[in-house]
């Protein structure tokens, strides 16, 4: 068992055949949730696991659940997955490499006539990347009992399409019952650049950052530009200047793994002889333990009177979205952990600075996540790549960390 290897050359070819479903010219896919690229893809996946001996069902949210029978039918099962949606100008991996990384693991056992005591799964999840519906990571949401089924039924895109129409209208509207997961790891490209940057194959993945969202207007008075001195001046975009290197100073003095950014920003009334009179603009913080995420927001809440005072402005702040910090079951990570040793890659502990259905899975079951290096450490992009080697390091690991669970 322990020389048993996935097909690393039918990975790759099994990802570049599911790549040419919405291929953009510049090499990523256009894949948005509930769309006819999604459907080709969700069927070429049920039509592989079909080829596989599977079963696949798919449940009221669209979720995909393609099982290989294990010799204890009461045991829970033990899945594998990700999502096969993209963004808009998306990469071939991100997601994909999760769907077809648990296929190749049970194609790998089927070539070899193993048998497992508990089931195995391969999960494709519903809209993870939340392009065309929010909220994102809607299926596994639903499925953890996070959402409620009927408001995200509800939820429209831009055309006022709703999520239970557009499952309708692909074919993808299940009815498989609820079930229960006895473990689930998810394989992943990084999405960032520390595994390339260290020269690592391997992350095994503690858990997700926590996430708080705000969005803050800043309001000071529209003036002219030549007339107004520039002691007497209320000028929001100067107030959302500083606010910007507090965000900044902030993430660089709280440890965890802080993140701080300020990704979008609207001035008004944006003309050029005129000192802007409102700002708004987002800001967001992330950390590794939820007592330093709420240390930064104070920190960030004190900072705000000073600018408010010395730019002469008056700043709202209201939060928009909370994630707390995801910590895995110290058991799945380990087991994900030995199995990289024992096949003698470089590994390290990492954690991820992105959402994923990982997140909410590990809410109702025991749960682990696998890295793999991509290019530059760039994703949610058309030029996202990632080495074949690395993909079939990263399944080797999944299989083997799987087969622990499940054998």
């Amino acid at each position: 068992m322990q020389q048993l290897r996935i097909n690393g050359e039918r990975l790759w070819q099994s990802l570049m055949e599911l790549a040419r479903i919405g291929a953009t010219p510049k090499g990523g896919v256009k894949r948005l949730t509930l769309t006819d690229a999604d459907r080709a893809a969700r069927e070429l996946f049920a039509r592989w696991a079909r080829e596989a001996a599977l079963e696949v069902e798919v449940d009221v949210i669209g979720n995909m659940f393609a099982r290989r029978a294990g010799r204890d039918p009461s045991l829970p099962p033990v899945a594998m997955g990700s999502h096969l949606d993209s963004q808009p100008s998306g990469g071939k991996f991100d997601g994909a490499y999760g769907v077809m990384a648990g296929l190749e693991v049970l194609r790998t056992l089927n070539d070899a006539g193993i048998e497992t005591r508990a089931a195995l799964e391969v999960v494709s999840w519903t809209n993870e990347e939340g392009s065309r519906f929010t909220p994102v990571m809607m299926g596994s949401g639903v499925f953890a009992g996070v959402f409620r089924l009927g408001h995200v039924l509800e939820q429209k895109d831009l055309d006022q399409t709703t999520v239970e129409d557009a499952l309708r209208s692909i074919g993808y509207a299940g009815d498989a019952p609820p079930h229960r997961l006895g473990a689930y790891f998810e394989a992943h490209i990084e999405q960032g650049p520390v595994l390339e940057d260290t020269k690592t194959t391997i992350g095994v993945v503690q858990g997700a950052l926590g996430q708080r969202w705000f969005d803050a207007v800043i309001t000071g008075q529209d003036a002219h530009a030549g007339p107004t001195p520039m002691e007497l001046r209320k000028d929001a975009l100067i107030a959302a200047s500083r606010l910007v290197l507090e965000v900044n100073r902030i993430a660089l003095a709280f440890p965890d793994y802080a993140r701080g950014t300020v990704g979008s920003m609207q001035v008004k009334p944006n003309s050029r002889n005129v000192v802007p009179g409102e700002v708004r603009m987002s800001v967001e913080f992330r950390n590794q333990k939820d007592e330093t995420l709420r240390a930064m927001v104070a920190a960030l809440r004190q900072s705000l009177k000073s600018i408010e005072a010395e730019c002469r402005v008056e700043i709202d702040l209201a939060e928009v979205t909370y994630f707390p910090p995801c910590h895995f079951d110290p058991a799945m990570v380990g087991a994900v952990r030995d199995a990289a040793g024992a096949l003698g890659y470089t590994r390290r502990d990492i954690v991820s600075g992105a959402g994923h259905d990982a997140v909410y899975v590990a809410r109702v079951a025991p749960t682990a996540m696998i890295f793999v290096p991509c290019e530059g450490g760039i994703s949610h992009n058309e030029i996202e790549n990632a080495t074949p080697q690395d993909l079939a390091a990263g399944c080797n690991v999944l299989l083997h960390a799987a087969l622990s669970r499940a054998a």
